[in-house]
Formats: C-alpha cells, structure tokens, sequence
C-alpha cells in the first residue's frame, strides 16, 4: 500500500467513498507511517491515535470522510488535546484545550480524522521551525535544513506521507514558506476567509490567516470550501465566492497580465530562486499569457508592521499568556529574541501603534492598487491593472538548521535573519490578498525551491484556476523526498 501515502486528500477519500479501502484502515496506515518516520523528522509532538481510531471506526462522512489530517499547535485547538504554542512553559504545564475552534469543527464536519498536532516555533514567530520546547522538525528532502516556519511540522507530515494534508496558518509566510521549503502547495487565503472564532476576532491586526498545506491544487481548494465562510461576530469577512472553489480547479483562465519580480531592494537572491521565477515566467509566456518585469513600486519600501505593530503583539502574548496561567512570564520562558521583541513591544504607545497602523493601510492601498483594473497605476497614468504579481516564494533555499535560531548574547540577530525569509511573503499579509506557493522548481542539489501567485482581494479563485494548470504543465505529484530509506524521485533541474 506504500502507493496511498502519495495519493492527496481527494484521492484518499474517493477510495473510502467507492468502499476500496475503510476509514479505519486509512487511518492504520497513516498512524503505521507516523510511527516509521516521525522519529527522523519530527514533525507531531502530540498524536492522537485511539480518538482517531474511534472516529474512524464511526465512518466519518464529508467531503474528506476517513481521511487523516494534522492541526498546527498554533492557534487552532482541539478539545482535550495538548495546546503549546511552541512554547516550553505549556508544555512543563501540560496545558490543554478545553473545546475545538470553529475551524475545527469545520474540518471534522468534513469528515477528517485528526491524528495529532504538529511542531512550529515559539509563539510562531520565527521562519524556522526549532523550537526549545520541541526540537528541529527536519527537511526531509535534506535532513540537514530546515523544515521552514512556522507551519513547519506540518509541511514536513505532508511531505512524507504521513498525512495527505494538514493545518497551517500565516502571519508573515507560515504556509508559503514550509511548502515552498518542502515542495507542496500552500495558500494563504484572502484576510478573514477562515474564521478565527470563538476566541479570536483577528490575530495580529488582521496579519494572520488560517489554512492548509497540501499536495494538489484540488485538495486546498476542497479545504477552503470545507472551512471557509464567515462565522457570528466576526469583524469583518472575505468577499464571497460566487462558486464552490473546487469548480474552479480545470475551469479556464483566459489570458492573463502577470507581472513578475525577479529581485528585492534588500535582500540577495540565491541563483536558483532567480531560475525558478524565470523558468515559471518562460512557462506562463508559452501558454499565451502577457508576462512583464513589474511590481507596485510601494514594495520597494518595507511595510511598516515590523517596526512598531510586531513587537505590541509579542508583548500582548506575554501578557495574555501569563494571566492565563496565573504567573507573570519571565525571560525564562521564552527563547532570548522573542523576549527582547515583546519588551521593545511594552515600550510602544497607544499613539505610536495606531499611527503604526494607519501607516500601514495607507502603505497597503498603494500596493493594492497595481491590481486594480479600473486604472489608477502606482505612477500616476491610468493603465489598466494587473491580474497576477509571479515571485519568489523565499530569496533563497532552505536554511540550515541553526542558522536562524537565536544567538546566545545577540538579542535579535537571529530574528533579523529568520525575517529575510519573508521578505516576498510578508507584504501580503499586510494586504490581506491571497497568495500561493506553488513547487514548481527544484535546485541542482534537489531542494524544493517555490514560487508565489499574488491576486487581488478576495481572488482565490483565479489562483486556484492558474494553479491547476500549472500543475497539469509542470507535475509535481510523483516527486518525494528520500526518507526512511526510500528512493529519491530527483527531478531534473527545471530551467
């Protein structure tokens, strides 16, 4: 049956639905393989093998019934299970979830069998996933490097096969990074197209975005079907699509203006990153699509958040963190940068966030106009917009592990070099548009290097449309990365 473990969610739960194979035997499996390869990658901290068995032997029904599934440890909780955030004082406290998020309703309705929460860096906050409080999930296209950040665990369950998707969310790149890192399909969606109910509004002023990571383009698609759609009392909500997304996996595109960017004002690109930007460009040109050097002229300069609104949210976890479990947290129990960042954050006025704040939605206005198709250019013409931005998903492959942990003596260093890694991810948070990475390039050396469609609010459906034949044109499904001693699929060097 090793041939199940590549199959996508989609595939997994068309065997179940024809009678091919139980939703209990689907989940032996996936429990069988998280047992094999979990050891080498450490991608669960947390399993949940005798509820999944139950809820498997009850036949879940939905879209994806009997499918196994991961949930991130951040953010998204379920009832009963440990919830630690990445962080050690949780896990000394065994601190669990007392009832599901909304999301997690929405994917148990969906029939997935949650077989336990996967690794991600302190509070979420780094671009690599090495937390103190669990260890390096590794790369298992290279033991070597990094999983990526923060929805690293994730990526990685993906990746070998333990579960055919899983959970993530993105304050900065946390689905983008990890699948570019990892070769797989991540979407962040439009802001506000998952709820973050009950317990949460927004999470970081709107930065945040919840998700999945995914092999195919059909499946992230199903997903957002699946757990998408606005909940009582939320804030505000995404635009509402006019079809089911999984209508618009085959539909057809039409001819496209895509702008691409092939370099950044700040950061050195790696070659291959350049490669892979090019070579999808080359790729897009030959399907009739109209491909130009272009991008809003306001991603030259960094988005404000960094400076002043980051470091008010680090100190805000601080805060709620310590009231709930009743002791005011230390520099003991956080790693040094992450402490640093969250008292520079105490520092910051009520005035000085809010202007902070409103320096960003005006910075965001001017990136989001280059989309707009009634005109309004960024230099002051009347061109019509564009409809897809094409970039690196990272300015480089995958770090090694070490390289962006924090350095003992250095407050911050290792922060700032985990931040070059969303240097192409992070503006569109800020904007709330959706974005995906897709695995379209992999590096001499055999390293999955991604790239990132950028649309304008509220249009996944058009990345999901392009993604789809993108994957039909450059395949992806077949290529798995060496891991417990299986043969390496190597792909040849995409150019």
């Amino acid at each position: 049956m090793e041939e199940i473990f590549w199959l996508d969610a989609t595939g997994q739960a068309e065997l179940v639905r024809s009678g091919e194979i139980s939703a209990t035997e689907l989940v032996e499996h996936s429990i069988a393989r998280i047992e094999k390869l979990n050891p080498e990658v450490n991608a669960f901290i947390h399993t949940s093998f005798e509820k999944a068995r139950a809820v498997a032997a009850g036949a879940p029904t939905g879209p994806f019934g009997g499918v196994p599934f991961a949930v991130k440890d951040l953010f998204q909780q379920s009832a009963g299970d440990p919830y630690h955030y990445g962080t050690r004082f949780l896990k000394d406290l065994d601190w669990r979830a007392s009832a599901d998020t909304w999301m997690v309703s929405k994917l148990r309705a969906a029939g997935f069998v949650l077989v336990g929460r996967t690794n991600t860096p302190e509070i979420g906050a780094w671009t690599t996933t090495e937390p103190d409080s669990y260890g390096p999930t590794r790369n298992p296209w290279d033991l070597s490097r990094s999983s990526g950040g923060s929805s690293g665990g994730s990526a990685v369950a993906v990746a070998t096969g333990m579960v055919p998707a899983a959970h993530a969310n993105d304050g900065g790149g946390s689905v983008r990074i990890p699948a570019s890192a990892n070769g797989l399909v991540g979407l962040k969606p439009t802001r506000a197209r998952v709820s973050l109910g009950p317990e949460l509004g927004e999470a970081w002023a709107g930065l945040t975005h919840e998700s999945a990571i995914t092999r195919s383009v059909r499946d992230i698609a199903g997903i957002l079907d699946a757990v998408g759609g606005m909940a009582p009392g939320d804030p505000y909500t995404a635009p509402t699509p006019t079809r089911p997304y999984v209508r618009e996996v085959g539909a057809p595109v039409g001819r496209l203006r895509i702008g691409i960017q092939v370099d950044h004002p700040a950061v050195a690109l790696d070659p291959e990153v350049v490669a892979a930007v090019r070579s999808t460009a080359a790729l897009l040109e030959e399907m009739g699509h109209i491909v130009e050097i272009a991008r809003p002229a306001a991603l030259d300069a960094p988005a404000p958040e960094a400076q002043v609104l980051m470091p008010v949210f680090q100190y805000l976890d601080i805060v709620r963190w310590g009231r709930a479990i009743g002791r005011e947290l230390t520099p003991a129990d956080l790693d040094q940068d992450n402490w640093a960042l969250g008292m520079y954050g105490k520092d910051v006025s009520a005035v000085a966030y809010l202007e902070g704040l409103y320096a960003l939605h005006a910075w965001c206005r001017r990136v989001a106009a280059w989309w707009n198709h009634d005109g309004d250019g960024t230099d002051g013409g009347r061109k019509p917009g564009y409809d897809l931005l094409l970039t690196p998903t990272l300015p480089r492959p995958p770090a090694k592990l070490g390289e962006l942990r924090p350095v003992p003596g250095q407050p911050l260093a290792g922060f700032m070099r985990s931040g070059e890694y969303v240097s192409f991810t992070s503006p569109f948070n800020a904007t709330g548009q959706p974005a995906m990475s897709l695995p379209l390039h992999w590096s001499a050396d055999g390293l999955p290097i991604g790239v990132q469609f950028v649309a304008a609010y509220g249009r996944e459906d058009l990345l999901i449309r392009l993604g789809s034949v993108l994957e039909q044109a450059r395949p992806w499904a077949d290529r798995h990365p060496v891991i417990a001693g299986q043969p390496a699929d190597r792909p040849e060097r995409n150019m």
